[in-house]
């Protein structure tokens, strides 16, 4: 990888790891008693016709599927990976009316304009392992290049449960080129540009008819039309779950409160990291999402999970749209969690210069239990189990993520890592970070002494952490299937 990619993969919250130590198809991961029984299986719910994009390729020639996320084994996944050219003509839209924050937003199509983009499918290469669910992911162009940071958060258990997951090149800056919103360097060229071979024949006509290009993709996916190709191949959905972090997330809540009402197109969403506000229906500027108090209409009527960290509660305002459960919505509010982490970047941690050793927190467990719970939420109609709420208090109009006297937040959804700490997790960074630092928060761990007085010895932590993970799990926030990934990545020496 040449220093400029390596630039983009570290500032795009993309790590270059391998899937080792998972146990490819296991039996579906599981999962501990609902709660409460709060919406019927998506199943069953009439889908509106609609335009949708002609898939056709593979895409084949230059340098190979441009991508950054985790890698994976193909072989030892037993999953195949391909890429698809998706053409159309999107609209784009006007509000009717005003654009409250009770999300409840109209809007009318306004002007139209042709695309080319691509998408790329990883799915079983056995159909029989399929689980029935295709997750969409809204591909995240924050470094100015597409990367899937849900993909690299949740791949082991994507892999193991047997989903297909479907990466869509939804934005400009991800196909054309531009500047990303936490970029470092010069603008970059997209796809295009840095595969023109490949990719040349690609044109986006803006990201104001970028929430039509993401339904008319999906409607392809679940029923291809006339001279279209199945990017499936033969598998037959069952259901259908948009996925987004970051810049996808205030993507999908606009999508949520404005789209998905009169297309009914996914079954369920999961919206990780967003902001307090949401995109502008006329595709304008991201940074707009982060304000606002903008919530899920109250209306909707699929599954939605929302997963926020402490940089998303405190520095990126989510606090002010936060809003109580309902019958189709669940806030998980993780403590000690940032916005971006190690393992995002894998071996590349230690190259981010933030003035100390960034979030290592194990968020990414916490995002697979998450996955797992909606999409069974979606199936049978098992709502996941209702959260805590992380302690937030306004200081000076600022909010400010509450905190122990060890410097941990105070309730949310909680690991061992959190009950049985050696560090202060945080989703605050480093003083004089940069703004790409400040997405990353920081780890400071506790010195010796502190340790001997929590634990004394190493068998007293090693206990204390293993009857936190089985609390945990029996709560629902992680995953009986990572058990022992959990315990070997929290080990600490006492």
């Amino acid at each position: 990888m040449g220093s400029k990619r390596l630039v983009i993969a570290i500032v795009a919250v993309a790590s270059v790891m391998v899937l080792a130590g998972c146990t490819p198809f296991a039996a579906a991961s599981r999962l501990p008693a609902s709660r409460s029984h709060d919406s019927g299986p998506a199943r069953g719910r009439k889908i509106p016709r609609g335009p949708r994009a002609v898939l056709s390729g593979p895409i084949t020639g230059g340098k190979g599927v441009d991508l950054l996320s985790s890698a994976i084994d193909l072989a030892a996944t037993k999953y195949t990976q391909n890429e698809y050219f998706a053409s159309g003509t999107a609209s784009s839209f006007t509000s009717v009316g005003a654009q409250g924050t009770d999300g409840r937003w109209e809007v009318a199509p306004k002007d139209q304009a042709t695309y080319r983009t691509r998408i790329i499918v990883r799915r079983p290469s056995d159909p029989k392992l399929f689980n029935g669910t295709v997750l969409v992911e809204w591909l995240n162009v924050s470094a100015g290049a597409d990367t899937a940071p849900d993909f690299t958060y949740a791949g082991p258990e994507i892999t193991r449960s047997g989903y297909a997951w479907v990466g869509v090149s939804v934005q400009k800056v991800g196909v054309s080129g531009g500047t990303g919103i936490v970029q470092v360097g010069t603008p970059t060229g997209g796809l295009v540009g840095d595969d023109p071979v490949r990719y040349g024949s690609l044109h986006h006509p803006g990201d104001q008819y970028a929430l039509d290009m993401y339904t008319q993709i999906g409607r392809a996916l679940r029923k291809p039309g006339h001279g279209s190709l199945d990017a499936l191949g033969g598998l037959h959905p069952k259901q259908m779950i948009a996925v987004g972090e970051s810049q996808s997330a205030f993507q999908l809540t606009t999508y949520i409160d404005a789209i998905q009402p009169t297309t009914h197109l996914f079954d369920g969403f999961f919206v990780h990291s967003r902001g307090g506000g949401a995109v502008p229906i006329g595709g304008g500027s991201t940074s707009s999402s982060l304000t606002g108090g903008i919530r899920i209409r109250t209306d909707n009527d699929v599954p939605v999970l929302l997963f926020e960290t402490e940089t998303d509660e405190a520095g990126l305002h989510y606090f002010v749209a936060r809003q109580p459960d309902n019958r189709h919505l669940r806030l998980w509010d993780v403590a000690g969690a940032s916005h971006a982490d190690s393992w995002v970047l894998g071996g590349n941690a230690g190259l981010l210069p933030c003035g100390g050793l960034i979030n290592t927190a194990p968020t990414h467990f916490v995002v697979s239990a998450a996955l797992a719970q909606l999409n069974r939420w979606v199936r049978t109609g098992d709502a996941p189990p209702a959260a805590p709420r992380m302690d937030v208090a306004l200081v000076n109009g600022a909010p400010v993520v509450q905190r122990d006297a060890r410097g941990n937040a105070i309730g949310g959804v909680r690991t061992a890592a959190n009950d049985v700490p050696v560090a202060a997790l945080s989703g605050v960074p480093f003083p004089g970070s940069s703004v790409l630092c400040s997405l990353f928060g920081s780890t400071k761990p506790f010195d010796a002494a502190t340790l001997t007085q929590l634990y004394k010895n190493q068998a007293t932590y090693d206990a204390k952490f293993a009857r936190a993970t089985s609390r945990t799990i029996a709560r629902g926030y992680e995953l009986q299937a990572d058990r022992t990934a959990i315990i070997a990545e929290g080990k600490a020496k006492i």
